[in-house]
Formats: C-alpha cells, sequence, structure tokens
C-alpha cells in the first residue's frame, strides 16, 4: 500500500510540475509580466523627414492600446528614436535600442538603406527587425534572413503591376523612368523591366535617377520629357514625386503617370504638386485613402477619425501615412497577442510569420494579410487606381502577385 502511495504522489507530482511548466510565462529581453519593450528607428528630422508620421502614430495608437488595458495585462513601452535617414545614424540608434534599452524586437524600422545598414546586425543578435517600411526584396527572404520581415507589398511586385498596366492601357508605350540611386529604385526597375521582358529595351527609352541630398529633380524631368515617352514612372519617396508631378505639368508634358504607392497621400503628394496637375495618375493601394468619400460613413473611417483626434489631434486626416502607420501599430499588436505568455524573440518571429486572413481596420475590402515561415510578404494584393482631380477612384480589379 505504502509503495502505492507513493507512486500515486509521484504520478501527481509530475502532472502538477507538467501543468505549471505548460502554464510558464518565457521572457527573452524587453519583456516582463508587465510591460512589452518595443525599439524603433525613423526619420524624424532629414530629408525623409515626413515619414516621421508613422512613428507618431504608432506611438499613439499603441497609448490607445495601453489605455485599454495593454496586451494580455501589459503595457507597451514603446522607444522610438530619429535616425534622420542616415544609415550610420541608423546603426548607432538601433545598437542603443538593442544592447542599452533591452528592446524585444525593432518594430517597422524606415527605408532601404537604414535598413540594409541594420539587417545583418539584428539577424546575428537574432533580434527581430518586423514589419520594415519598404519593399525592397531582401526584406521578405526568410532563408538567408530569418529575422527580418516586411509588411507592405514589395516593390519588385507593384514594378510589375505598373508594367503589365502600362502595357494594357498605352498601344504603343514609351517608357520613362525616374528612381532613387538605391536598392528602393533598383527593385523597382528591375520589377519593370522583369514584366517587360524581352521587349524591356525596346519599350524603355529613357532612365534617369536622382540622390535623396539633391535639392530638385527638375532637370531629370525635362530631359524624360525629350525623349518622347508617352509613359513616365515616377518612382521617388514624397518629395520628389510631387516636384516631378508639378514639373510634368509646367512643362506640358502628360504622359500616363504611374506614382508609387508610397507616395500617393494626397495630402503630402498630390496637394503640394497641385491637385489637378496630378489628374490621370495611376497608382496602387491595399487601405482606405481617408479622401475618399466613399469611405465618409465607413465604420472603420469612422473610428479611425475618432482615434486621430483623441490620441493624434496634430495628425491630418487628408495625410493616408496615418492610415498606413495605424495598420501596422494593429498587425504589431495581433502578433503580440498571439504571442501570449512566451514573449521570446523566436516566438515574436513565430508569430509574424502565422497570421492568417488578417485584417486590420482600415485594410481594402477583399485584401488579407497571410504570411506563413516561407512567405515573408504579409500583403500580395493590388487595387490599381486613378486620381480623377480630387480623389483617387479604383480602376480595375484587385490584382494579386
Amino acid at each position: 500500500m505504502r509503495y502505492h502511495r507513493v507512486l500515486d504522489g509521484l504520478i501527481v507530482l509530475t502532472l502538477l510540475t507538467s501543468m505549471a511548466a505548460a502554464g510558464e510565462r518565457k521572457y527573452d529581453p524587453g519583456a516582463t509580466d508587465s510591460e512589452i519593450k518595443i525599439g524603433q528607428t525613423m526619420p524624424y528630422s532629414g530629408p525623409n523627414s515626413t515619414f516621421g508620421v508613422y512613428g507618431r502614430v504608432q506611438a499613439a495608437y499603441f497609448q490607445k492600446i495601453n489605455d485599454d488595458g495593454g496586451i494580455n495585462g501589459r503595457k507597451i513601452n514603446f522607444i522610438s528614436l530619429d535616425d534622420a535617414y542616415s544609415p550610420p545614424k541608423t546603426v548607432e540608434q538601433t545598437r542603443r535600442l538593442v544592447e542599452s534599452e533591452q528592446v524585444l524586437l525593432d518594430f517597422s524600422p524606415l527605408g532601404t538603406a537604414p535598413n540594409t545598414a541594420i539587417q545583418k546586425y539584428l539577424n546575428t543578435k537574432k533580434v527581430p527587425q518586423l514589419f520594415v517600411i519598404g519593399g525592397a526584396s531582401k526584406w521578405g527572404d526568410p532563408a538567408r534572413f530569418h529575422w527580418t520581415m516586411s509588411w507592405q507589398p514589395s516593390y519588385y511586385d507593384e514594378a510589375r503591376v505598373f508594367a503589365q498596366q502600362a502595357l494594357a492601357r498605352v498601344p504603343n508605350p514609351k517608357i520613362a523612368i525616374l528612381s532613387q540611386n538605391d536598392d528602393y529604385g533598383r527593385d523597382y526597375v528591375k520589377g519593370i523591366k522583369d514584366e517587360l521582358g524581352p521587349r524591356a529595351a525596346e519599350l524603355i527609352v529613357k532612365e534617369l535617377t536622382y540622390e535623396v541630398t539633391d535639392p530638385s529633380i527638375d532637370s531629370q524631368i525635362i530631359s524624360l520629357q525629350q525623349s518622347g515617352a508617352n509613359v513616365f514612372m515616377n518612382i521617388a519617396i514624397p518629395k520628389f514625386a510631387a516636384q516631378a508631378i508639378r514639373k510634368a505639368s509646367d512643362i506640358d508634358w502628360h504622359p500616363l503617370q504611374f506614382v508609387n504607392s508610397l507616395s500617393s497621400s494626397v495630402g503630402t503628394v498630390l496637394k503640394p504638386a497641385g491637385l489637378e496637375k496630378a489628374r490621370g495618375i495611376v497608382t496602387t493601394a491595399f487601405y482606405k485613402d481617408p479622401t475618399d468619400p466613399t469611405w465618409q460613413n465607413d465604420a472603420e473611417y469612422l473610428a479611425w477619425v475618432s482615434f486621430m483626434k483623441k490620441y493624434f489631434p496634430d495628425g491630418k486626416l487628408d495625410d493616408s501615412n496615418n492610415v498606413f502607420g495605424y495598420m501596422l501599430a494593429q498587425t504589431m499588436v495581433q502578433v503580440l497577442k498571439q504571442c501570449g505568455d512566451e514573449l521570446t524573440r523566436e516566438n515574436v518571429m513565430r508569430q509574424a510569420a502565422n497570421l492568417k486572413d488578417f485584417t486590420p481596420a482600415m485594410i481594402l475590402p477583399g485584401i488579407r494579410i497571410n504570411t506563413s515561415p516561407d512567405n515573408y510578404y504579409p500583403i500580395r494584393q493590388f487595387q490599381p487606381r486613378r486620381f480623377d482631380g480630387e480623389r483617387w477612384v479604383d480602376d480595375g480589379a484587385v490584382i494579386s502577385r
């Protein structure tokens, strides 16, 4: 009898130990019972300071989450540092976040060159470089960079959609390309050429680049006009995209113009360029444009407006970048919710690669966020849109790549 009592006791002890292990909380640096520390670099100053709005709206959203009780009872400690879109500064600030601040992960750092500068460091340290703001192909390469994941559609895929649309819309296209002289620009150019295939050399009549430090791209636009092109691929960040739109109109050059989605904001690109001058431009979209009257009575739009007025009153309601950042923050929160009490860096990446038909508020109908261990591009659908002089309007069916 005594033997059986001892055996029964050992069985109960084993079961209790197993149950405790199953419910054990697991943490890496940056996570505790009460806090999740998230780091970020963002250009709050410098040539790309327009994009600093992403960090500001994300900070506002995380504050809302904290006010609502946090994530699984934990508050978000969001540390967003200025890197001025300077890769050396990005490296310096990222090291501070990882080594001094001890963040759990690096969330939505912006820009191709800045992220390239820190990618190997973060992957060596096994720190998630999660939901990079940028569509370069290297952000969706899990075989080589397990710890880096994109969020928005890839530049390469969007470029292929542009080339496909140019062929469909213009009978005898003569294509001129303006692009940034870095991986961001080169990814777009490669996508255009790959989609055109053997005809690329014949159809592309002029290619020019600009540097992010250039004061103006007026001379490039004049040169592109002189090529005789009737299609213009305007692959530029907001400042230069607006300059290109304005200058093309001013010199009476009216090709079918494509603007990359990164620079399609009515508030920060098209209004500065001149709305009438932007008439007829084509882009792609995957989220609801806050300037589109279609959504004025939409529940998600109204909730976003309410959020903006309460948590980010200085944010512009006509700036679609505020929608982009809002959706990114929602996706980050979803991943952290899925992590439960296992807030390790490996589990963060595991859950980031396990998003199934996630639909953050303000995503366009029919578009879903999906990831897997071999798919690090969460969004792979495009809605072609055309600017009618006042707003973007849908211009064809959703395209999947």
